[in-house]
């Protein structure tokens, strides 16, 4: 395990802050945005740590996100879901090897095809499956970051819920 205020853990760190803002964002393209520069830091702490799969997911999930930004294409979803599979037979060498390649997969299916609130319940799912890699990992910065982010977007979630409730009650 590496020390609290390792440059491993500092790069985590900032990955937090990025993954916490990220989720504070109502629109969806704001929270993709905020997030590109999360998943930079991510790919760089988890290669630090010695966690190419996860590494190599966040990599896979900048070039996702970028896309997403662009297109909503099933086309560009199916190839990047074979990617990641493809990364994913590469790189595990143990069970919890799959928890990053499963959550990348599930985001590429929130990002290309849902939005809103579903778009973040998918989000929610990934969530969990990277706070279980993170443990694994001794991911500091990465468990609380994980754990921030389940609540930011479950309150954000909410806030969104409420806003669509208000405009139906002005409507």
């Amino acid at each position: 395990m590496t020390s609290v205020f390792s440059l491993t853990q500092c790069v985590g760190y900032v990955a937090l802050v990025l993954g916490v803002a990220s989720f504070l964002q109502k629109t969806d393209r704001r929270l993709k945005i905020v997030l590109i520069f999360q998943c930079i830091a991510y790919a760089i702490h988890f290669l630090l740590l010695g966690n190419i799969p996860a590494s190599a997911s966040n990599c896979v999930s900048i070039v996702r996100t970028i896309l997403s930004l662009k297109t909503r294409s099933l086309y560009v979803a199916f190839v990047l879901t074979i990617v990641v599979i493809a990364i994913g037979f590469a790189t595990i060498k143990t069970p919890a090897g799959l928890l990053p390649i499963i959550a990348s997969i599930v985001a590429i299916y929130g990002m290309f095809l849902l939005e809103g609130v579903p778009f973040r319940l998918s989000m929610l799912i990934c969530t969990a499956m990277w706070l279980a890699n993170n443990i694994i990992s001794h991911s500091i910065g990465g468990v609380i970051l994980e754990s921030l982010i389940a609540t930011t977007n479950t309150y954000t979630i909410v806030r969104m819920n409420a806003d669509a409730r208000a405009r139906i009650v002005t409507a």
